[in-house]
């Protein structure tokens, strides 16, 4: 599948450069109730599972992407406000998880999981991909990876792209200085096999578009 990633000029094209993405650590996501999609009214159970997101954080990381590139809010946040990039992947099936978008909290897993521990894979990977319903505009989908070499200089943790997570297309934001230039030198021997595009505001609708004109190309 095609997915779309969003992100700030400057680690854009340090990305593409050490042809890598950063994975997000679960404490840094943006959202406080990230795998606390469950009622969490019981105190045993409340306990357990902030204990159970402790564990998790300290394990494993991910990749956020969106299905589509068009939405001007997702560019508005996570690009800068129009002035960054988006970098399409083709991922490999299976390894991409759709989010789920729900406006409650669970009950009867949150009784299940009192009984059951949280060993259950197929309960932790909904946990792990469930959000309140205001989210639903991201259309998001996400690739989960062990937090397991720390970039020293850095001190962040990074995936290289590879065939599973393929990297086709880089789409430069409608307001970005960033130079189609730039993306080429930037992708090196990449360039050749890498496809991009410059974008626009949409003149009809609230949409992000490709800049078809190009005079306009930089």
């Amino acid at each position: 599948m095609k997915a779309y990633h969003f992100i700030p000029a400057k680690y854009g094209l340090e990305n593409l450069k050490h042809k890598r993405l950063k994975i997000a650590t679960i404490p840094d996501l943006n959202d406080p109730f990230e795998l606390l999609c469950l009622d969490l009214t019981d105190k045993e159970l409340r306990i357990g599972i902030m204990a159970w997101k402790r564990e998790m954080a300290n394990k494993f990381g991910l990749l956020c992407f969106s299905r589509t590139w068009r939405n001007p809010v997702q560019w508005s946040h996570y690009a800068d406000k129009h002035r960054g990039l988006c970098l399409c992947f083709e991922i490999s099936d299976g390894i991409a998880q759709p989010v789920v978008y729900s406006a409650k909290r669970s009950i009867e897993e949150a009784k299940q999981l009192l009984c059951t521990g949280t060993s259950d894979e197929e309960m932790i990977k909904k946990f792990l991909t469930t959000k309140y319903s205001h989210w639903r505009y991201e259309q998001e989908v996400r690739v989960f990876a062990r937090l397991e070499e720390l970039d020293p200089n850095k001190e962040m943790y990074f995936c290289d792209f590879s065939d599973s997570l393929k990297l086709v297309e880089v789409i430069i934001g409608a307001e970005s200085t960033v130079t189609r230039k730039q993306i080429i030198e930037t992708l090196g021997s990449m360039s050749s096999i890498v496809e991009l595009r410059n974008a626009r505001l949409a003149f009809k609708s609230y949409r992000v578009t490709t800049q078809r004109d190009k005079k306009l190309w930089t």
